[in-house]
């Protein structure tokens, strides 16, 4: 047997192999096998209660020296000009270490007190550490994204950003050898101050008219991470297919799944048939499976790490920036056809009224039968089945449809928010570029996954609460009474009825959008009332879903792509004693944190793949400047008016400085414009026709011309000549009103 090495020993040798510090690599290095290794964890947990060691994840290191990269205080210039800085945390034994800091060329320069976080080199002898800046503490510089223009003395940088009107001035020193017309990333430097505010290049992107780009720009401007570090990918590559043990065997119920055509993930399958249970008459057996992430993504590891850091996966026409690597998401965590994979399960049990009245979870091993898409789906219902669903319509599909048909009705008495949003798709060629924009085909196919997946994610939140486990929750408030205000006076405005003086429950808000059904109105009454809901969020505590019209809801069926469902897995494996793959200790002390963090990570997907969206709308319709179009008025604010255009459901903006040739007053509580002159009044879902001005693809915008409102030609107003813009200000034509009135009034005497 292995003699154990002294403690002298290992602080020698981590000392001599600083990369080389987790427990596997020394008890390697001194040939330290079986139970050995517990002798030489004791030994390793001594040294690191006698502060000779500090632990770091899985890792040692000596405590007398400084990690690689530290927090320092910066301080004065030596004799010598030279500058020094000293750490913030030192905890060894006698002075700290000397450190001597040493900027590039493109950082800004640092005063004495300055805090930074800096990477460190170890200097041989005596010579302490040399420092180079990561960032400096206490700022948190502007991003901007933007095109660069060279120019003699550096160069500015032109942001993509709508909402940006400025360029950034980009000095000699810190353009980091960017070409013209490049796509930069830049930070602010310096202090604001008069004149065009200064940037420094921090990354450059390449061509921003190169094809597929557009969806390059909203990850780097939203800071979308898009790159797996090497550990994660190590990982997810060393991962081999669960097996049966302490698994139920599913293999043989022909679930399936059914995805869009282009589907990049397949985790979920599905099964139905009649229940013969003599006391459930009419009743129905639903099985929704879900692939066994969490076999895979184990508490505290890389990969949990890093899907948790990204939250969710985000989608984009032409790529998708996944949560977990491809090894598993498109692989062991995929449901292929014909493929045993991994799953937790839930059986549930509805009545004849499609109500659940009861529910199994298993984590099981499953063999999808079949691996379908919508379309073909919908077709076999409608009585066109293909050659792949021929063989299954007694056995699966016609099964599935009987007992969609029956939650229907539980559907019908719950009254979720019934709300008829079409949903654009964008399809691009291989090089790119935009071929068409149309609406996605909604099926009943669609739905009835759809309403599957909501009784699952119902079954896990109800069971976790009765076993007494924290879960996080996907919560949605109901909307403000501000909020329903507006919403109501939008509805009277288009001759709708919202009822006051009462709980508003969401059957109140189906019946106004029931009422604009099949109107002019349609559209816009559903725009609306989703503006007036609060955003959907995560807690570990249950404060219900309103638009679902359910007390207790969870993210249960979608753990690829969602961090939140991950968390939900691991608790259903908790409570029934699955494994010890389920909620660790460290998972419900951060569930809060959590919860916020991957609030806050959908968020910020959302807005990068309409930013995406936006970009790639204002690309296809560049080639058509000039060209008339008609929509409705979608919002309207002080600067100008929203439009959505009917063919593509793009919205533009028409410039309060192109609205009519009058002075326009804004009432924000009725959303509304109103001509000083003529008293024309401009509000949201008028019709109008409009001509495309201007569609800029770098930044999704489209400015649009108003030619006509409600069919008519807007009035002159007392402007002047047609199409001129001579705007009056109102203190000016209340004075003149008043004027009027005192004449008026003398006349009369």
């Amino acid at each position: 047997m292995t003699q154990l090495p002294s403690k002298a020993q290992i602080l020698d040798w981590i000392a001599q192999n600083p990369g080389l510090s987790a427990k596997r690599d020394i008890a390697k290095a001194f040939g330290i096998k079986g139970d050995q290794r517990i002798d030489l964890k004791r030994l390793l947990k001594e040294l690191e209660a006698e502060g000779a060691l500090e632990k770091r994840r899985h890792t040692y290191r000596d405590s007398s020296k400084l990690p690689p990269v530290s927090l320092l205080v910066i301080l004065p210039p030596d004799s010598q000009g030279d500058q020094w800085a000293t750490p913030m945390d030192w905890e060894g034994e006698g002075p700290a270490p000397k450190i001597l800091y040493r900027p590039a060329k493109t950082d800004a320069p640092m005063a004495e007190g300055d805090r930074i976080l800096a990477r460190l080199t170890e200097v041989k002898g005596d010579a302490g550490y040399e420092a180079r800046l990561i960032r400096k503490l206490g700022t948190n510089p502007q991003r901007i994204l933007g095109i660069f223009r060279k120019e003699a003395e550096g160069g500015r940088i032109v942001p993509i950003d709508k909402g940006q009107d400025k360029d950034w001035r980009v000095g000699r020193d810190f353009t980091l050898n960017a070409r013209d017309g490049e796509l930069v990333e830049a930070e602010q430097s310096g202090r604001r101050g008069l004149g065009l505010p200064q940037a420094r290049i921090v990354n450059r992107l390449g061509d921003p008219s190169a094809p597929k780009a557009v969806s390059l720009i909203a990850i780097h401007q939203h800071g979308i991470p898009d790159h797996f570090p090497d550990p994660v990918i190590a990982e997810a590559d060393a991962e081999k297919p669960a097996g049966l043990k302490g698994r139920e065997d599913l293999r043989d119920l022909p679930l399936v799944t059914i995805d869009p055509i282009d589907a990049r993930d397949h985790d979920d399958a599905v099964y139905a048939e009649p229940d013969t249970d003599p006391a459930n008459p009419g009743g129905h057996i639903v099985w929704v499976a879900i692939a066994d992430v969490a076999h895979y993504v184990r508490p505290g590891s890389a990969l949990d790490r890093e899907a948790r850091k990204r939250g969710n996966s985000t989608y984009f026409p032409d790529r998708v920036v996944p949560m977990l690597p491809d090894r598993l998401s498109g692989d062991l965590c995929s449901l292929h056809e014909g493929v045993p994979r991994a799953c937790l399960a839930v059986r549930m049990k509805l009545d004849a009224s499609g109500q659940k009245i009861g529910h199994r979870f298993v984590r099981g091993l499953m063999r999808s039968a079949a691996s379908l898409d919508y379309t073909e789906v919908q077709n076999a219902a409608d009585g066109r089945p293909n050659d792949k669903c021929a063989p299954l319509m007694d056995r699966i599909i016609k099964p599935l449809y009987a007992a969609y048909e029956a939650t229907k009705k539980a559907r019908a008495l719950r009254q979720p928010l019934d709300l008829d949003l079409p949903e654009r798709k964008i399809v691009l060629s291989d090089e790119g570029k935009v071929v068409s924009v149309a609406f996605r085909d909604r099926f009943e196919a669609h739905k009835l996954i759809e309403e599957f997946m909501i009784l699952a994610n119902v079954a896990a939140a109800e069971e976790l609460i009765q076993h007494r486990r924290p879960l996080l929750f996907r919560v949605h408030e109901e909307p403000s009474a501000d909020k329903i205000e507006a919403l109501r006076e939008v509805a009277e405005a288009s001759g709708f009825v919202l009822a006051k003086g009462q709980v508003l429950k969401t059957a109140h808000l189906n019946r106004l959008l029931a009422q604009a059904e099949g109107s002019e109105f349609d559209e816009l009454m559903n725009i609306t009332t989703l503006r007036s809901m609060t955003q959907a969020y995560y807690h570990p505590e249950n404060f219900g879903h309103f638009g679902l019209a359910l007390r207790s809801y969870a993210h249960f069926t979608s753990p690829i792509r969602r961090y939140s469902d991950l968390i939900v897995h691991r608790a259903l494996i908790s409570a029934h004693g699955w494994g010890k793959d389920g909620l660790s200790a460290e998972d419900i002390e951060s569930l809060e944190d959590t919860a916020k963090h991957i609030s806050d990570t959908e968020r910020r997907s959302m807005a990068a793949e309409r930013d995406t969206t936006d970009r790639y709308l204002a690309a296809y319709l560049a080639d058509r400047v000039g060209a008339e179009f008609s929509g409705r008025i979608s919002g309207v604010q002080r600067f100008g008016l929203f439009v959505r255009l009917d063919e593509t459901g793009a919205d533009g903006l028409i410039p309060i400085r192109d609205v009519g040739r009058e002075f326009f007053h804004f009432d924000p509580d009725s959303q509304t414009l109103m001509g000083a002159d003529t008293g024309l009044t401009i509000g949201i879902g008028q019709r109008v026709t409009v001509r495309l001005a201007e569609a800029i693809p770098v930044t999704g915008g489209l400015v649009l011309e108003l030619l006509e409102i409600e069919g008519r030609s807007l009035p002159a107003g007392r402007a002047g000549k047609k199409g001129r813009f001579n705007p009056r200000k109102p203190g000016k034509a209340a004075a003149r009103d008043e004027k009027l009135k005192r004449k008026v009034i003398r006349k009369r005497k």
